[in-house]
């Protein structure tokens, strides 16, 4: 067990926003499911001090960051005053993502903005501007798409009427070919997988 390896767990989990199980864990690492618990025990241990703010959530099987029920509040006040403004410039670009390019991933969208974006989708998603739906090819993880509210609020009567729709399709294609990043929906790779917006669960 080495430092670089809990800071490589601390951001696999932060980047994911979700239970992550051992098994997948010691995959992307490269060490064994049981060294991944032993690594995220020891994270836990870590994380546990004071001065952190966050928390680990483990059971037999996975692990998730959450923020220390401590901070609740704070967290809390943080989202109501997020969701009384107007959406910021990362929530435009965020949505603009999903907008042109939906149905599409939380892994896809962290990687062309090139950071989390669980809060950001979970504001879209209670704001009515964006939506999701489970992917059929790989159970667990959801694809994101435009609403319906968000396409009236556009003026366009389905997705494919958005100005310049094929060509800014066109120029997401070939970015992620070539980055060999899978440009289907449903064919994604572990650069950051999704099972949802994190809720970290002191706040929810």
């Amino acid at each position: 067990m080495t430092d670089e390896q809990l800071a490589g767990l601390e951001a696999l989990l932060f980047i994911h926003g979700e239970p992550l199980a051992y098994q997948k864990i010691g995959k992307i690492l490269g060490i064994s499911a049981t060294e991944a618990k032993t690594l995220a025990a020891e994270l836990g241990k870590r994380l546990s001090a004071q001065d952190r703010g966050l928390t680990l959530v483990r059971n037999d099987d996975q692990a998730q960051l959450a923020t220390k029920p401590a901070f609740a509040g704070i967290v809390e006040d943080f989202v109501k005053a997020e969701l009384t403004e107007d959406l910021s410039p990362a929530s435009l670009e965020t949505l603009a993502i999903v907008a042109y390019f939906g149905p599409i991933s939380r892994s896809r969208i962290d990687y062309q903005r090139g950071v989390n974006s669980s809060f950001i989708l979970r504001s879209l998603l209670i704001r009515g501007l964006v939506e999701r739906h489970p992917d059929p090819v790989h159970p667990n993880t959801y694809l994101y798409q435009p609403s319906f509210d968000l396409l009236k609020y556009l003026g366009v009567n389905a997705q494919t009427d958005l100005p310049e729709y094929p060509r800014f399709r066109k120029l997401l294609t070939d970015f992620e070919t070539q980055q060999q990043v899978p440009s289907t929906p449903a064919a994604e790779t572990m650069l950051a997988p999704d099972t949802g917006p994190a809720t970290p669960p002191a706040v929810q």
